[in-house]
């Protein structure tokens, strides 16, 4: 479950690239937001307390209620480096099992 989660949210964050429309990029935070969610969930019931942490965090900087203002490319930016960490750590999540 973790893996199709970290996937889905990669794939999410790799098509904000393009210029869509506005609609896609709330439905990106408020998926964003769920899925960081569940997968900080995960991470306390497994005891990885580091990685629920930046879980929580990424909750926190997507969630769609209190939006912060980063500007177009700033989040372009963001949205790169969380997709590849999120396909990293299954790389890394599949090495320790």
């Amino acid at each position: 479950m973790k893996i199709i989660i970290k996937i889905i949210l990669a794939i999410l964050f790799f098509l904000c690239l393009l210029d869509m429309p506005y609609g896609y990029y709330m439905l990106v935070r408020v998926l964003a937001m769920t899925g960081f969610s569940i997968l900080a969930y995960y991470m306390h019931k497994e005891e990885r307390d580091l990685e629920m942490i930046i879980y929580i965090c990424l909750a926190i900087l997507f969630q769609p209620i209190v939006k912060i203002p980063l500007g177009r490319v700033l989040w372009n930016i963001v949205d790169v480096i969380v997709g590849l960490g999120l396909i990293i750590s299954i790389f890394f999540e599949k090495s320790k099992e």
